[in-house]
C-alpha cells in the first residue's frame, strides 16, 4: 500500500515504512461510450419454456480510506459520524443498474467510534459498509495485504459490517465453515459464485489455529474452489485476485503465468473460472482475453487520498481506474458455458481536491474538459494488449 501524502520528508518516511511492510514495487480506440443498461431476459427456450436471463457484472477497484478520505467523510456527515454515499455518488447509476456489482474492500474496520486510521495500518470507519450498499454493490472481496492490519478482530468486524449492511463478502473468514463456503450470488438467471485470494498479508502471521481466515493465492487451490463452486451450483465463477506489481502498468510475470494458467483450467471441456478480476497496483492495468476468459490485470483505486509512488512523488494514476462491466449471456445448450456478450471498461477518477469519485465519460459530457487527459491515459492502458480487437468497448 502506498502513501497518501505528497511530497517531502512525510514522504519520505512513508517510502521506507512501504520497504519495511512488504508494499514495495514489486490499439485501437474504443467505441463510443455506452450507456448502460440492464440485460433484458433471453427469449423463450425450444418448447415454450422460459430461457435463463442474462445478466450484467460490474466490477471496481480498491476501496482505501487513507487519513484524508476519513476526514472527507467526516465533513461530509455534518459531524455526526461519517458518510461516504457522497463519494461514491459519481458511480452510483453504474454501479446500482447492474444486476451485480463486486467492490474491493482493501481495508478493515475500526471500532465503532474510532480511533481510525490510514496508511500504514488501516482502520477504517465501518460506515463506508452502509456506503457501499448504498451505492449498489452486492459483494466485496475482502482478501488483501491488509486484511490483518488489525489482526483477527479487525478481520471480523469487517465481515460484521457487512453483513449488517446485506453485503456479500469473500476471501477472509470468520470460521472455517464460512472459509469453506463459496459465496453464492444471483445475478439474473445465473447463479454466480465469488472467490478472491491475496498474494500476501504484509507479513502479518495468519491467526493462531486460523489457517483458513485469510485465502492466498495457490494456484491449485483456486481452482479447486472453483470446481468446488461449480459443484456448489455456480453457473458463474468469478475469481478476484489481489496481486501484481504496484505502481507497474503492465502486469507482471506472475499475473501472467498465474492468469493463463487459471483460465485454461477445464473440467469436461468447460472453463472453470469465467472471469478473473484483478486489484492492488493502484494503477489502472490492461484488460485482456486469455483463453477465451477475461482477465481485468487491475482496476485502479476506486477511493484514495493523494498517492505518492515509490520515487516519492505524488502519482495521480494513484487515483485513477476503472467499473469493468461485463454482460452474460446464457448458453445455447444446459451446461455449456455462460458467455461474455459484451465487454466494457467505464473510467473514473477520484478528485481528491473535490473528495468525489467523477465518471470520466459522464462529467466530459458535461462539459468538464479537465478530465480529458486521465480519461484518454487510462483507455490507452486498458486497450493495451490488444483488447479492443476482442470487443472490448468504452462505456459511460
Amino acid at each position: 500500500m502506498t502513501s497518501r501524502t505528497r511530497p517531502g520528508a512525510a514522504a519520505l518516511a512513508v517510502l521506507l515504512l512501504a520497504a519495511a511492510t512488504g508494499c514495495a514495487a514489486q490499439d485501437r480506440a474504443a467505441d463510443a461510450p455506452a450507456s448502460p443498461t440492464r440485460t433484458p431476459r433471453a427469449p423463450a427456450a425450444p418448447g415454450g419454456a422460459s430461457a435463463p436471463a442474462g445478466f450484467t457484472l460490474v466490477a471496481s477497484g480498491d476501496v482505501l480510506p487513507h487519513d484524508s478520505i476519513i476526514r472527507q467523510a467526516a465533513a461530509d456527515a455534518g459531524g455526526a459520524g461519517y458518510d461516504f454515499r457522497p463519494m461514491l455518488a459519481g458511480v452510483k447509476s453504474v454501479v446500482s443498474r447492474a444486476d451485480l456489482a463486486i467492490c474491493h474492500m482493501e481495508t478493515v474496520y475500526g471500532e465503532d467510534g474510532g480511533p481510525y486510521t490510514g496508511y500504514p495500518a488501516f482502520k477504517s470507519p465501518p460506515e463506508v459498509a452502509a456506503a457501499l450498499k448504498e451505492t449498489g454493490y452486492d459483494s466485496c472481496s475482502t482478501a488483501s495485504n491488509h486484511t490483518l492490519d488489525d489482526g483477527a478482530a479487525g478481520l471480523r468486524r469487517t465481515l460484521d459490517a457487512l453483513d449488517k449492511a446485506g453485503v456479500r463478502h469473500a476471501g477472509s473468514a470468520r470460521t472455517a465453515e464460512e472459509a469453506a463456503r463459496p459465496a453464492l450470488l444471483k445475478a439474473g438467471g445465473a447463479t454466480v459464485a465469488q472467490l478472491a485470494y491475496t498474494y500476501d498479508t504484509n507479513g502479518y502471521p495468519l491467526p493462531e489455529g486460523q489457517p483458513w481466515a485469510v485465502n492466498l493465492i495457490d494456484e491449485q487451490k483456486i481452482v479447486a474452489d472453483a470446481r468446488a463452486a461449480r459443484g456448489a451450483g455456480a453457473d458463474v465463477v468469478v475469481v478476484s485476485l489481489h496481486w501484481g506489481t504496484e505502481w507497474q502498468t503492465a502486469p507482471d510475470d506472475r499475473q501472467l503465468t498465474l492468469g493463463r494458467s487459471l483460465t485454461a483450467a477445464r473440467t469436461g471441456g468447460r472453463p472453470d473460472i469465467d472471469l478473473v478480476l484483478g486489484t492492488h497496483a493502484h494503477i489502472p492495468q490492461a484488460y485482456e482475453k486469455v483463453n477465451g476468459t477475461w482477465i481485468v490485470y487491475g482496476m485502479g483505486d476506486q477511493i484514495a487520498g493523494d498517492m505518492v509512488n515509490y520515487e516519492g512523488a505524488y502519482d495521480k494514476r494513484g487515483n485513477q481506474g476503472t467499473l469493468a462491466r461485463f454482460t452474460f449471456t446464457p448458453p445455447a445448450t444446459p451446461g455449456a458455458r455462460w458467455e461474455v456478450s459484451r465487454a466494457e471498461f467505464v473510467p473514473q477518477f477520484f478528485d481528491t481536491a473535490r473528495g468525489r469519485v467523477v465518471n470520466l465519460n459522464a462529467a466530459l459530457r458535461e462539459g468538464e474538459e479537465q478530465y480529458t487527459e486521465p480519461r484518454d491515459a487510462i483507455r490507452e492502458v486498458v486497450l493495451g494488449r490488444g483488447a479492443a480487437r476482442d470487443g472490448l468497448v468504452m462505456g459511460e
